[in-house]
C-alpha cells in the first residue's frame, strides 16, 4: 500500500470517531442510576409526606386517659348497654410495690429493653421488617410496653400503616414525657389477665389469693407475665396443662435474659400448676357466655381485645333470651328444666336469627364461673352424631340428585364398612326393608343414611356441608360422618348456623354477634353477614319439611311445640367400651330462630342417664321467645310440589281409582320429577263365592263355607240377628263353625275379602236354627188365699219343667175375663176383687218366643161370698176357719210353704236369661 493510502486510511478513521463522539448515547447503567435516585427522593419525599400527615391527625396524649384504663362498652340489639368491662374489679399497684422477680418476668416477656430504649426498640422493628416482608405485612409487631399502652389508650388494634406511624410517634412522646416507672405502672394497671381481672394486683388475688405482691413465687410470676398474651386461653381455672407450657416459656426467657439461672428455671418448672391457684373463684359474670363470643368475633375480625382496649361494642344480643338461656341452664328454683338424673351435666346453647344469622343468645354451660369453657363456641366441637344427617347425607341428595321426601331406601341389614371389619347398625338394632327418606330420617335410622351417603357421593356431599360452615377433620369425609361419628367435631354455634339456611330458603349466613365498633380514636367499623346461597329452595323446603315430622311423630316429639311451625333433629353418640351416649343434641328452628343444644360430660365421656335433655330445653326456650312474636309457616316454594303416592311402590307411583285412602301418602317432590304412572296394584277386590251355611242340630253350631279365587286374601266374618252384624272374627281360612246360637232364630252371615287395606263388597247368607219342640205340662199345687180387707187374692204353684217358660194367669168372673197377667215365677197376687162374687183363676204355663208353645191350664176358685158384714169377733174366728177349711181352698200340707219357695228360687234361677240373645262364638275369634 501506498504512503497517500496510508494517510487517507488514518483520515477516514478519526473522522470516524469523531462522528461517534458527537452523535453517541450515556452508557445504560448511569441512566438508571439517574431514574432510581429521582425515584428514590420522590418516595422518599412522599413517604416523608405521608407520615407527616399520619403524625400530624394523632390523637393527643391525654392523662386523664392514661391514669384512667378504658374500658370496653357492650350495647345490645335495642342498643342498651349490658356490661362495662374494665370499670370493675380493678386494684391499682404502685411501682414501688411490684417485686423484681415479677418485674424480670414481665420484661423479660414483653419488653427486654424497655429501660433503654426511648419508646420504640429499633432491633425489634428491623426483626418485624424482615418478618413481614418474608410472612406478610402484620405478621410480628414490634410492640414495646410504652407502645402498648399508647394503642390500649388512644389507638384501633388494626395493623394498618397509619395506626403503627402513630402509635410510634405516641411512644415516642410518652417515653419523653413520663419516667420508665410510671409507663410501667400505666403497663401493669391496665392490662387483662383473663377471668374477669384486669391489672396484676387483682390477678394476684383471683388466680392465687395473695394481695401482696412481694409474696408472688417465681412460678406465679412467670403465670402472670405470660397471661396477657392469650388470657383465655392461658386461664389457669380452665387449661392448667398449656398455663404451664406458657409458664416455661416464660422461664425460658428469664434464663435467656439473665433475669434466672437454669437451675432456678427447672425447678419451677416442676411446679404443679393446679396447687398454686386459690380455691375461690370469682363470681359468675351476667351473660358472660355471649360476652366471649364477642371477644372472639372481635380479636378475629379486627384483632381488638375488648378486655383491653376501651371500645364501644354494638352487638347483637337479645336480653330477653339470653336471660331465658341463662335461666335454663342454672339451678334455679324457677327453672322447669329437670337435671336430677343428670346433676353435673353440661350443656351448650345457641340463638340464632334464621332470616340474618345474628346471634340472639348464647350459653356457655350450667353454674358456670367467669373465664369458664364455653360449650357452645370453645374448641374444636363434639361428635354431631345425627344432627349430621340432613346436613352431609339428606341434604346433598335432593340437592344434587333431586331426591323425593319419598324415595325409597332399603333398610335390610347392618352396613359394611368397605376395607374394615366393622359395621354400621341403626340405634335400635331393627331392619325395616324399604322406606321412604323421610321415615328413615324422621326415625334417625343409621343405615338409610350412610346408603343415601354412599348413592350421592362424598364430593358433593362435601361441599354442601362445607357451604353451610362444616370442616370436616383433615378436610376429608367418610361413609360415618353421614351420622356424626368420626373425628369430625362441631359446635352449637356452627349447627345452628347451619340449620338456619334451611330455615332460610337454603340461604347461609355465618352467625356473628357484632354490628359495629367505635375505637378510641374515634374510627368507626360495622359489620353485617352477607348471605350466600348454601343450597336450591327446594332442598331448604324439603328437608325442613322431613324435619318437621322428626318433631311431630318421630324421635323429637318432646321438642314439640302446639301452635308453633318448628322443624328440628335429634342425634347421639356412641361409647366404645360401653352401652350410652356421652353426647345428645337437638337442633330446632322456626322462620324467626334457630336454636342448638348440645348437652354431655365434656372430655369426660361417660353416659348421660337423660338424653332428653335437649329437647325440653329447647321446648322451654323457642316457646319463651317466641310467645310476642308472630311466626309464620315456612312457604312452598314453586320448584316443589306436593303429590299423593300409593303407599310401597317403588319407584313412586301414582294411586289408581280403587287405591284405598289408607295407602296413600302425600310426599313432596321437586317440580319436574313427580310421578306419571299410575298403580295396578290395587284393583277392585272380587267377592268371595260359593258361600253358604247350614245348621249342625246335633253339634248345635252353625257351619259357614265360601271360596275366593285369589289364595293372599284374608276375610272378615260378621253374623247377627234382626238386622244387626256383629264382626266376628278375621281369618285366612275359608270356612268357620259358629257356636252358642239361639234356637228359634235366623241369622245372616256375612262374609268379605280383605288385601292390602282394600274390601270387597259383601256377601250374605241367611240361616235359620230351629225351635225344640218341647210338651209342657200343667202346673201342680195350685192354691189360693183371699184377704178380704184389702180385696187381694195370692196364687201359688209348683211347676218341675226347665227353660224359658213364663206363666200366664187368668181371673174370671161370670164368664168374662177380668183380669190377665203374666209372670216367670210361680206366685202372684191378684188385686180389686169385691166381695160377694166367685172367681175361677186359671194359670198356663207357656214357652217363651213359641207361639205355639201353651201347656194345659189348671184352675182354682176365689170365693168372696159371705163377707158383706162385719162379723164379731167370735164369729171372725169362725169364718176364718171355714175359709181355710172351706171348699176350693184347702189347706196346704205341712212345710208345702217352703217347698213352693225352694222350687219359685229354682224356676227363677232357670229361667233368668234363657230368653236373652245369646252372644254369637265364631270358631277363629280374635282375642
Amino acid at each position: 500500500m501506498t504512503e497517500n493510502g496510508q494517510s487517507q486510511s488514518r483520515m477516514a478513521r478519526r473522522n470516524q470517531k469523531k462522528k461517534q463522539k458527537k452523535t453517541g448515547k450515556k452508557p445504560t447503567w448511569k441512566r438508571v442510576m439517574k431514574y432510581a435516585l429521582i425515584a428514590i427522593l420522590c418516595i422518599g419525599l412522599g413517604i416523608g409526606a405521608l407520615f407527616t400527615y399520619y403524625i400530624a391527625t394523632a390523637p393527643e396524649l391525654d392523662p386523664e386517659k392514661l391514669s384512667v384504663p378504658a374500658s370496653t362498652k357492650l350495647y345490645d340489639v335495642n342498643g342498651e348497654p349490658f356490661a362495662n368491662l374494665g370499670s370493675e374489679k380493678r386494684s391499682k399497684v404502685d411501682y414501688n410495690d411490684i417485686p423484681d422477680v415479677l418485674k424480670d418476668a414481665i420484661l423479660a416477656t414483653e419488653d427486654v429493653r424497655f429501660m433503654n430504649h426511648i419508646g420504640i426498640d429499633f432491633r425489634r422493628i428491623g426483626a418485624a421488617v424482615i418478618a413481614n416482608f418474608t410472612d406478610g405485612f402484620g405478621s410480628q409487631g414490634a410492640s414495646t410496653i410504652t407502645q402498648q399502652v399508647v394503642k390500649g389508650s388512644f389507638l384501633s388494634n388494626d395493623k394498618k400503616l397509619k395506626r403503627k406511624v402513630q402509635e410510634q410517634w405516641l411512644a415516642l412522646q410518652l417515653d419523653w414525657k413520663y419516667s420508665k416507672e410510671e409507663i410501667f405502672e400505666m403497663y401493669v394497671n391496665r392490662i387483662y389477665y383473663g377471668a374477669g381481672a384486669y391489672g396484676v394486683a387483682t390477678a394476684a388475688e383471683v388466680y392465687f389469693g395473695k394481695t401482696d405482691l412481694s409474696e408472688l413465687t417465681l412460678e406465679e410470676a412467670a403465670i402472670l407475665a405470660g397471661l396477657p398474651q392469650r388470657p383465655t386461653a392461658y386461664d389457669p381455672f380452665v387449661n392448667p396443662d398449656l398455663t404451664k407450657e406458657r409458664m416455661s416459656t416464660v422461664l425460658d426467657l428469664m434464663v435467656q435474659h439473665n433475669k434466672i439461672t437454669e437451675a432456678q428455671a427447672n425447678e419451677a418448672k416442676q411446679v404443679d400448676v393446679a396447687s398454686l391457684l386459690t380455691n375461690k373463684k370469682t363470681d359468675y359474670v351476667k351473660y358472660e357466655g355471649f360476652i366471649q363470643q364477642v371477644a372472639s368475633e372481635v380479636k378475629e375480625k379486627t384483632g381488638a381485645d375488648i378486655y383491653k382496649d376501651g371500645l364501644q361494642v354494638y352487638t347483637t344480643l337479645n336480653p330477653d333470651a339470653q336471660e331465658q338461656t341463662e335461666l335454663l341452664l342454672s339451678n334455679s328454683e324457677d327453672n322447669p328444666i329437670d337435671y336430677s338424673s343428670d346433676e353435673d351435666i353440661q350443656v351448650g346453647v345457641a340463638v340464632v336469627d334464621t332470616q340474618t344469622g345474628a346471634i340472639q343468645a348464647i350459653g356457655g354451660g350450667r353454674n358456670r364461673e367467669s373465664g369458664g369453657w364455653n360449650y357452645a363456641i370453645d374448641g374444636d366441637g363434639l361428635q354431631g352424631g345425627s344432627t349430621m344427617k340432613p346436613i352431609v347425607a339428606y341434604g346433598p341428595a335432593i340437592e344434587h340428585l333431586k331426591w323425593s321426601t319419598y324415595h325409597q331406601l332399603n333398610d335390610d341389614k347392618p352396613y359394611p364398612i368397605k376395607g374394615t371389619n366393622q359395621e354400621i347398625r341403626n340405634w335400635n338394632r331393627e331392619y325395616q326393608g324399604w322406606m321412604s327418606a323421610r321415615y328413615a330420617l324422621k326415625e334417625s335410622l343409621n343405615v338409610p343414611a350412610v346408603k343415601t351417603l354412599d348413592e350421592v357421593g362424598y364430593t358433593d356431599a362435601k361441599s354442601f356441608a362445607e357451604g353451610l360452615g362444616i370442616e370436616f377433620a383433615d378436610d376429608s369425609i367418610a361413609i360415618g360422618d353421614a351420622i356424626g361419628g368420626t373425628s369430625t367435631r362441631v359446635l352449637p354455634l356452627q349447627i345452628a348456623g347451619a340449620y338456619a339456611a334451611f330455615g332460610n330458603e337454603g340461604n347461609y349466613h355465618e352467625p356473628y354477634s357484632v354490628t359495629k365498633i367505635e375505637y378510641p380514636n374515634g374510627r368507626t367499623e360495622e359489620f353485617k353477614s352477607e348471605s350466600v346461597e348454601a343450597m336450591s329452595d327446594y332442598t331448604a323446603y324439603m328437608i325442613t319439611d322431613m324435619l318437621k315430622s322428626v318433631v311431630q311423630n318421630g324421635t323429637g316429639t318432646n321438642a314439640n311445640i302446639s301452635g308453633l311451625p318448628v322443624a328440628g333433629k335429634t342425634g347421639t353418640t356412641n361409647l366404645e367400651d360401653q352401652d350410652g351416649s356421652p353426647d345428645s343434641w337437638f337442633t330446632g328452628y322456626t322462620t324467626n330462630y334457630t336454636i342448638s343444644i348440645w348437652s354431655g360430660y365434656g372430655n369426660e365421656r361417660k353416659p348421660i342417664n337423660d338424653t332428653q335433655i335437649p329437647l325440653h330445653i329447647f321446648r322451654e326456650l323457642m316457646s319463651h321467645i317466641s310467645s310476642d312474636v308472630e311466626t309464620e309457616d315456612f312457604t312452598k316454594p314453586k320448584s316443589v310440589v306436593e303429590v299423593g303416592v300409593e303407599k310401597g311402590s317403588n319407584p313412586a307411583k301414582l294411586p289408581s281409582e280403587d287405591t284405598p285412602s289408607s295407602q296413600i301418602v302425600t310426599e313432596l317432590f321437586v317440580k319436574g320429577t313427580e310421578p306419571q304412572k299410575v298403580s295396578e296394584k290395587f284393583e277392585e277386590l272380587d267377592p268371595v263365592k260359593d258361600l253358604k251355611a247350614e245348621y249342625d242340630e246335633k253339634e248345635e253350631k252353625i257351619l259357614v263355607e265360601w271360596d275366593h279365587d285369589d289364595s293372599d286374601v284374608e276375610f272378615e266374618v260378621s253374623a247377627g240377628a234382626g238386622g244387626s252384624l256383629n264382626k266376628l272374627t278375621t281369618t285366612s281360612d275359608k270356612k268357620l263353625e259358629i257356636d252358642k246360637v239361639e234356637k228359634g232364630t235366623t241369622y245372616t252371615i256375612a262374609v268379605q275379602a280383605i288385601k292390602d287395606g282394600q274390601t270387597s263388597e259383601a256377601a250374605s247368607v241367611n240361616v235359620e236354627i230351629p225351635s225344640d219342640e218341647v210338651e209342657l205340662s200343667q202346673v201342680q199345687q195350685l192354691q189360693q188365699s183371699f184377704d178380704p180387707t184389702s180385696g187381694t187374692a195370692s196364687l201359688t204353684w209348683s211347676y218341675d219343667q226347665k227353660g224359658p217358660i213364663e206363666f200366664e194367669v187368668s181371673l174370671m168372673e161370670g164368664g168374662n175375663v177380668v183380669n190377665q197377667s203374666s209372670t216367670n215365677k210361680m206366685s202372684i197376687t191378684l188385686n180389686g176383687l169385691e166381695l160377694g162374687k166367685v172367681y175361677t183363676a186359671t194359670v198356663t204355663p207357656i214357652l217363651k218366643n213359641q207361639e205355639d208353645g201353651r201347656g194345659p191350664s189348671t184352675s182354682v176358685e176365689i170365693s168372696t161370698q159371705g163377707y158383706e158384714e162385719q162379723p164379731d169377733e167370735g164369729e171372725d174366728e169362725q169364718q176364718q176357719d171355714q175359709g181355710q177349711g172351706g171348699a176350693g181352698n184347702p189347706e196346704p200340707p205341712d212345710g208345702d210353704e217352703g217347698n213352693n219357695k225352694e222350687d219359685n228360687e229354682e224356676a227363677n234361677g232357670g229361667n233368668d236369661g234363657e230368653g236373652e240373645n245369646n252372644r254369637l262364638q265364631g270358631g277363629n275369634d280374635e282375642e
